[in-house]
């Protein structure tokens, strides 16, 4: 569901492969040095991956790390080989989607199956990948409505939509229909039965044409993830999901295994400790709200509101 980031990822992908072609090398195809100090840190294509990473890297350089970034590197098909490879040595990731990765066939859904889930499909890898402690702070699918229609219907949770299915018009980009954890899983595990002719396609991944739709009353509830910038500024109300209908999608920092050592897992442990979701949607609206702030000043300044600019422990 997370359409806008594929695309884009593929895009860079691609763009990679053609440069590639063309005979230019490329910075993340070398095998990187596995046996060294140093620590390079990588991120995803998007800006809560970037800023995340930011503040990893100002926290292990504040433990004395000689650090590296190579950042907006693209999708997991592009950073688990290049992590796996020390051409990284450690990025933020989501432990609901690292565990479909590394295992299509996984149903965990709760953060506690995922991370017991993970552990063994980290374990199959060969050991080449290894993660710290996940924080509490999770980037997940939800179902979002406006103040209004929450106290409109006494809304808390997802299980209190369904008895209004019949005046829910749904918007959300159109595999949500079909996928698992969309239409279906509402319908089979809170009885949230959406009609066709009330669902309404969006196709920007929960962005702004999504969030306009519902804000203006276009659409009653829709799929937005849960670090969006415009659930504050539109003072919108996520909808609990006590069944675990949407996979959780705890941040958590993924290291290739050589580059895993106490000091910095106790480091980054650190980071995960203090990221929640309140400071997800913190950082998020830094970068992408009004201000504009670029991901390593966000990630400097959290960094130091936190105390974490200083030798952990």
């Amino acid at each position: 569901m997370r359409a806008a980031r594929v695309l884009v990822a593929a895009a860079a992908l691609a763009a990679a492969m053609i440069l590639s072609a063309c005979g230019n090398s490329d910075p993340l195809a070398a095998k990187g040095n596995c046996e060294g100090d140093g620590l390079t840190v990588g991120s995803a294509n998007f800006p809560e991956s970037e800023t995340v990473a930011n503040i990893y890297a100002e926290v292990l350089r504040a433990n004395g790390f000689n650090v590296d970034t190579k950042l907006n590197i693209g999708s997991r098909e592009a950073y688990i080989p290049a992590l796996r490879q020390c051409a990284i040595s450690v990025i933020p990731e989501y432990n609901g989607n690292l565990l479909q990765y590394l295992d299509k066939n996984a149903t965990a859904a709760s953060s506690a199956d995922i991370d017991a889930a993970l552990t063994k499909a980290l374990g199959s890898t060969g050991s080449d990948l290894a993660v710290g402690t996940p924080a509490p702070g999770q980037d997940s699918d939800a179902v979002v409505v406006t103040k209004a229609t929450a106290e409109r219907w006494n809304l808390h949770s997802i299980a209190d939509l369904a008895a209004h299915s019949a005046e829910v018009k749904f918007g959300a980009p159109a595999e949500f229909q079909e996928r698992a954890g969309g239409l279906p899983g509402l319908k089979k595990n809170y009885n949230l039965d959406i009609a066709a002719n009330n669902f309404v396609p969006i196709a920007d991944g929960g962005g702004p044409a999504t969030v306009r739709a519902l804000v203006e009353g276009t659409v009653t509830a829709a799929n937005i993830f849960t670090t969006s910038p415009a659930i504050a500024q539109n003072n919108l109300v996520v909808l609990e999901d006590p069944k675990h209908n949407f996979p959780a999608q705890n941040v958590v920092p993924l290291f290739n295994s050589a580059k895993k050592t106490d000091k910095a897992l106790a480091a980054l442990n650190a980071v995960s400790a203090k990221l929640t979701t309140d400071e997800l949607l913190k950082l998020n609206e830094a970068v992408s709200g009004s201000s504009k702030t670029e991901p390593k000043a966000a990630a400097q300044q959290w960094v130091a509101a936190q105390g974490l600019n200083k030798p952990t422990g």
